[in-house]
């Protein structure tokens, strides 16, 4: 009987000890799937926090999501509006190459250590591989060298979007960018004054027409709604004499001659000077273009309202910045005496 009794106490112990070691053995099971998890997790957060996804352009010019790194550390611009935005953000620093540019208040990011990586229309792709960004900026002007551009860095691709206007479309581009870095409170702080800016330049416009246009080769080319100066007609509300609603203009505008001038008889002329904004050596001003003696004998000569844009560079390669729209409305104020 004893013996019996020492075999059953015996089996008892054996069986909570297997027990005991079996429960032990499951919470370390646990604890190192638990350890897993937490692990995979944090690498997880660190992944999501370490890219942004973004609305661009591609290169058809069609709206893309594109995955972007946040706060990046390396960025080559060929687009001053770009850069423009990038320097009232306040991240300038980050800019390790950019292409030329004679545009003043951007002449900090030209030399030094900042690489030169051509030009707005034609990228220096070996310049662009050697600065090591981690994004690159551009605009229309390189749409054809986008993919080329893709295969070094994610290229951000952003532009004005006439039928949103040049200020809603310097909003929206410079709210993207303020996202890859956090930033996006910032935007409605720069962007502050530019409405009440507007609507006093409309109110004056009101019922009033115009002609836009620049020069360039010594000749005058009529800008519509559809591309550059289109704030004039489309955001300001001068009523845009100069050509159909449906002519595409938006490239380099359309040579007109001077008589077309004296048959509209616009009461405003508004003059953008391509030549003196991309430096031809040796062009004429555009006042000596514009001041001939058909065009003295309108009453937009006349009345001395033919406005010559002051910041020719500004409209021509940096529409879209932030300080280049400060600069295009202060053109106009200054010019129409607000």
């Amino acid at each position: 009987m004893k013996k019996h009794l020492s075999l059953a106490a015996l089996g008892l112990c054996l069986a909570v000890a297997l027990t005991a070691c079996s429960s032990g053995i499951s919470a370390t099971a646990s604890a190192t799937s638990s350890v897993k998890n937490t692990a995979s997790e944090s690498v997880s957060a660190e992944s999501a926090a370490s890219s942004v996804t973004i609305t661009a352009l591609d290169a058809n010019a069609e709206k893309t999501e594109l995955q972007v790194p946040f706060d990046p550390q390396r960025i080559a611009i060929l687009d001053m509006a770009a850069l423009d935005i990038l320097n009232a953000l306040g991240v300038g620093d980050r800019v390790v190459g950019t292409a030329d540019t004679s545009l003043d208040y951007l002449q900090s990011y030209i030399g030094g250590d900042i690489a030169n990586l051509g030009t707005i229309k034609e990228a220096d792709l070996e310049a662009v591989m050697a600065a090591e960004p981690d994004v690159i900026f551009i605009g229309g002007r390189l749409r054809e060298s986008y993919d080329a551009l893709s295969e070094i860095a994610p290229v951000v691709y952003l532009a004005v979007d006439t039928d949103l206007g040049v200020v809603e479309s310097v909003r929206q581009n410079a709210a993207v960018i303020a996202s890859m870095f956090g930033l996006e409170s910032k935007v409605d702080e720069l962007m502050a004054d530019f409405d009440s800016r507007i609507a006093a330049l409309a109110d004056f416009a009101k019922d009033k027409t115009a002609m836009v246009g620049m020069t360039t080769s010594g000749s005058f080319n009529i800008l519509g709604n559809d591309g550059r100066c289109s704030i004039i007609g489309k955001e300001i509300g001068f009523e845009n004499i100069g050509v159909d609603a449906q002519a595409d203009t938006s490239t380099h505008g359309n040579e007109a001659s001077f008589e077309l001038i004296v048959e509209k008889a616009p009461q405003y002329l508004f003059v953008m000077d391509r030549d003196a904004a991309i430096g031809t050596d040796g062009a004429m001003l555009a006042k000596e273009i514009m001041e001939n003696e058909l065009v003295m004998g309108t009453q937009a000569y006349q009345n001395g309202h033919i406005v010559y844009l002051s910041h020719p560079a500004v409209w021509y390669t940096a529409e879209g910045g932030i300080t280049a729209l400060d600069l295009m409305l202060s053109d106009l104020e200054t010019g129409l005496g607000l």
